[in-house]
């Protein structure tokens, strides 16, 4: 039976779980990475109605508004790609898309964000884009903690390395198949 652990503040317990889950994947990243994280989650798990969302649509209206409507929106799609690819992946197979979709519409949504704010924002939303696997990955290993939570198919869990490059895919592809996969991450465009 495990213990559970209750930190001081919703805020520490947040931190606290992406500390464990950076640990366990073995990806460390840098503070600012991590706080944005750890706030994602905390603004975004409290609402379960992102779930209905259809991101084309929201990605796509992002673009046409305009100033800071139009920087909020696009934060938004990045964010709720990034937890729906990281925490609500059976969520793809239900609405019959690939995991990559929600990769590849967030990371867009970070890079387009990154050319519409100033010097500072912009080099941090680069970052997002550049990181969001391994933020995905970080948010799969804090899914996986729970263990009533189906994980990802042996196929799921191949495409969705084969397409994204994620190192907790990939490490699952060999714990179940006990294959011996190159990580050869220069093919990989995000």
């Amino acid at each position: 039976m495990s213990r559970i652990v209750l930190e001081p503040s919703s805020t520490a317990q947040w931190y606290k779980l992406v500390n464990e889950a950076e640990a366990t994947c073995q990806l460390p990243l840098n503070h600012e990475l991590e706080s944005y994280l750890v706030f994602l989650l905390m603004r975004h798990t409290q609402k379960p109605s992102i779930t209905s969302n259809i991101m084309a649509m929201e990605y796509l209206q992002s673009l046409t508004a305009n100033g800071q409507l139009k920087q909020e929106n696009l934060r938004d799609v990045g964010d709720q790609c990034l937890i729906f690819s990281g925490l609500f992946p059976k969520i793809a197979e239900k609405r019959m898309v690939k995991v990559s979709y929600y990769v590849n519409i967030g990371v867009s949504a970070y890079h387009v964000l990154a050319e519409t704010c100033k010097a500072q924002l912009n080099e941090f939303y680069h970052l997002l884009a550049d990181n969001f696997v391994h933020l995905m990955d970080i948010l799969h290993v804090i899914r996986k903690m729970n263990r009533s939570i189906d994980d990802l198919s042996t196929i799921e869990a191949l495409e969705l390395w084969g397409e994204t490059g994620s190192k907790v895919a990939l490490q699952a592809v060999q714990s179940e198949t006990d294959a011996n996969i190159c990580l050869d991450t220069s093919s990989f465009k995000h």
